[in-house]
């Protein structure tokens, strides 16, 4: 039987057992070397951050400080536990009877958290304090958090409570308001390298730093998960281990290849991407992987292109960076910004499709489809460089549904030509008046509607859309005065038009209205001559040197908008959030 000792996972091995030990929080070291130093320490902690960042091992190294008696057993609490008491060694072995530690996803109910309350009131059987350690404490159910208010508002002098959790906004801020709260960050990358060469060195393990750097990128900030994967590593590489080992192990694809994938993409090189892409598969890239890879680089290059200084990162190699650098200084913004609303769209559909390789492909074939489409100003330019057609040429229209002819362009809307266009409709200047007007002096209740168009505006106002259509595609406008409409109807005009609009009149201003029907009118309805001023505007736009050479370049298209710069204006105007004026102010009266 063999007596060397049974082998023991390196995240465990080399578990943190001291604040010194910690990486990458010296934040929360130094507030809690202060806090304990002038003796202020909190009745309840509470550890939270991503996963494996040493919220829990943070809770044990505070409760072997506060209970720690030195090796002399004349110590008080101390940053520094001595890791050789009694109590050190049972708190590090687990096994303290008066240091509790409890999984809340598992103990969730308000029972479990009854234990709890009534053993707080017994001291401590040997240690200085109890302590209560609730890992993942935003787990525990409505009932229990409410039972546990109380005993954290006023906790017995000998008791602690130090909670851990990944989901701090699920946990009530009754409980976060009686807590002192930790945010444990995620370990940055010099950090994350320097910790695994030194758990490497210290197993005698031969890794290569490009290997390390891959291992740093994968965990994301996590310790936990980054001393793991070096245990996996080292067994994976048998004594000397290099990135492409690791990156066989990841399930990754070769990072210099996916930016020689991403220039073919670029350069609108279907076949080679799809080459390579096929090539990366073949040697175990899982594809969305691949694309996620590529969204990872586009993610960074844009960062770059912004920030400079961003490309030093240590998790990136040296060629790696000078082709970031590159495609940072080459490509436009927008270039980046639509590969990565692309690739999102792509790493959706691989997740849902059947077949992950297909999807990825589709996805790669369409990215290289739009690297060849023209940017927006270069689409401008050259239509800018077209001369304008011969007379009787093409000038626009097409059937109905006739687009623009090309995916980069079919979005694209005339621009409203000259700053004296005019808008659609004229209205009033005035809003209308109120649904309903008490009975009194006639000639000034109806002097409110001084024009036809402040009419309009109160049908508008009323929501009456049937009455407001029929009006202005029915009404030739003879003669008007407050309280007296005299029309000739259009052919579109219904029958009863003048006593259906005479009646709701009535009701809306509450006085009576002369509506009469004529023969002798001869004027334009509302809708003609909205009509009309769109047909003028839209030949002035067709006028435009710009847009006859998109037409003229595009002969199926048809101007979809146009919009004049008042009606832009007048848009903004209604977004815009309006000025509040304060009605009172309690200090104006002293």
């Amino acid at each position: 039987m063999s007596d060397s000792p049974a082998y023991q996972v390196l995240a465990r091995k080399y578990r943190p057992e001291t604040f010194a030990d910690l990486v990458g929080q010296d934040a929360m070291v130094r507030t809690l070397k202060n806090a304990f130093a002038a003796d202020r320490i909190a009745q309840a902690f509470i550890m939270t951050g991503i996963r494996g960042t040493g919220k829990t091992t943070t809770a044990r190294i505070i409760a072997k400080g506060m209970n720690c008696i030195g090796p002399d057993g004349t110590g008080g609490p101390t940053t520094e536990p001595c890791g050789v008491c009694e109590h050190c060694r049972a708190i590090m072995e687990g096994r303290h009877v008066d240091v509790m530690e409890m999984d809340a996803a598992s103990r969730t109910g308000v029972g479990d958290i009854r234990e709890i309350i009534d053993s707080v009131h017994y001291r401590a059987a040997s240690a200085r304090y109890k302590i209560y350690i609730i890992d993942e404490v935003h787990m525990l159910s409505t009932s229990a958090f409410n039972a546990l208010l109380k005993t954290l508002e006023e906790p017995p002098a000998h008791v602690k409570f130090i909670f851990a959790t990944t989901e701090i906004r699920k946990v009530p801020v009754t409980v976060l308001s009686r807590c002192q709260r930790f945010d444990l960050r995620r370990i940055e990358p010099e950090d994350m390298i320097g910790l695994l060469r030194k758990i490497a060195t210290a197993e005698h393990a031969e890794i290569a730093d490009d290997a390390l750097a891959l291992i740093t990128r994968a965990a994301e900030g996590s310790a936990r998960d980054a001393t793991s994967l070096l245990d996996q590593a080292i067994s994976h590489g048998a004594g000397e281990t290099s990135a492409d080992q690791v990156r066989a192990m990841l399930g990754l694809a070769d990072r210099g290849r996916v930016l020689d994938l991403m220039d073919m993409i670029l350069h609108g090189d279907a076949a080679g991407a799809l080459t390579e892409l096929g090539a990366q598969y073949a040697e175990g890239a899982d594809p969305m992987a691949v694309l996620r890879d590529l969204a990872e680089i586009t993610h960074w290059v844009s960062v770059v292109k912004i920030t400079p200084e961003a490309a030093e990162d240590p998790t990136i190699g040296p060629d790696e960076r000078a082709r970031g650098l590159a495609m940072a200084e080459a490509l436009p913004m927008r270039v980046l910004s639509r590969m990565w609303q692309m690739l999102l769209k792509a790493l959706e559909e691989v997740a849902a499709a059947p077949n992950a390789m297909m999807a990825a492909e589709m996805a790669i074939i369409r990215l290289t489809h739009v690297a060849d489409l023209p940017a927006p100003e270069e689409l401008l330019r050259k239509l800018q460089d077209t001369p304008p057609p011969m007379p009787g040429g093409p000038m626009g229209g097409g059937g109905p549904g006739g687009g623009m002819g090309d995916a980069g362009t079919r979005g694209w809307q005339a621009p409203a030509v000259g700053a004296g266009a005019a808008p659609v409709a004229a209205r009033g200047s005035a809003g209308g008046g109120p649904t309903a007007l008490l009975a009194g002096d006639v000639a000034e209740a109806l002097s409110r509607y001084p024009t036809f168009d402040h009419v309009i505006e109160l049908i508008r106002t009323n929501r009456d859309v049937k009455l407001l259509v029929e009006v202005e595609i029915g009404v030739r406008l003879v003669s008007y005065q407050p309280g007296r409409i005299e029309f000739t109807p259009s052919d579109a005009a219904p029958a009863d038009l003048a006593q259906r609009l005479g009646t709701k009149l009535q009701s809306w201003t509450g006085n009576r209205w002369a509506v009469i029907v004529t023969g002798e009118g001869t004027a334009e309805t509302i809708a003609e001559k909205r009509d009309a001023a769109e047909i003028a505007l839209r030949e002035k736009a067709t006028e435009h040197p710009l847009v006859q050479a998109v037409l003229a370049r595009f002969p199926k298209a048809q101007i979809a908008q146009i919009r004049t710069p008042e009606q832009i204006a007048a848009e903004v105007a209604q977004e815009a959030l309006p000025e509040v004026e304060d009605e009172w102010d309690p200090f104006e009266d002293g």
